[in-house]
């Protein structure tokens, strides 16, 4: 039987200042909140917009880099795959969904040195960086903590310029 695929994509802005905190076994969480909007016609014609929120947790070093810089408003892509919790509250089972980042992009946030056609020094269009590149051009090397395709010895998101990576996002 294959394996399922568990990806999720987000574009939104944060609704609320990250949360950073540290495990007690010192590992670094970022918890973030972010909200997607979507514009649609209701039965009159009239346009109508929608916001979902959605928890989003990053781990690690690059949790601490994001938690220096990300601020309310900010415009965030995310990449990562959904996780299901269940808690007690009041003898009733409840349950938690949120998604866990394993790829942070800070769209239009760049500082990166122009080149020919309007990319930055990093190949990505220009203004748009990496979480943790800090605006030059380089790419947080900072394994995800609970990357599934690292242990199979997939490439997916492993950035770079040799075919693939971040510059296949469709935004």
């Amino acid at each position: 039987m294959a394996e399922g695929l568990n990806r999720v994509m987000l574009l939104g802005n944060l609704g609320a200042d990250p949360e950073l905190r540290v495990t007690p076994g010192g590992q670094a969480v970022l918890k973030l909140r972010l909200a997607t909007n979507e514009t649609y016609l209701d039965r009159n014609n009239v346009r109508q917009e929608r916001t979902e929120w959605h928890r989003v947790t990053i781990w690690g070093r690059r949790a601490e880099a994001l938690g220096k810089i990300l601020q309310k408003g900010d415009l965030l892509f995310i990449e990562g795959r959904l996780q299901t919790s269940s808690y007690d509250k009041n003898g009733e089972k409840r349950y938690s969904t949120e998604v866990i980042a394993n790829n942070v992009v800070l769209p239009g946030a760049g500082r990166g040195a122009r080149s020919e056609g309007g990319r930055a020094e990093s190949g990505r269009p220009e203004g748009a960086r990496e979480a943790g590149s800090a605006g030059r051009g380089v790419r947080d090397t900072s394994e995800p903590p609970f990357d599934e395709f690292a242990e199979a010895g997939a490439t997916a998101g492993s950035g770079g310029s040799a075919g693939g990576g971040d510059d296949d996002i469709p935004f």
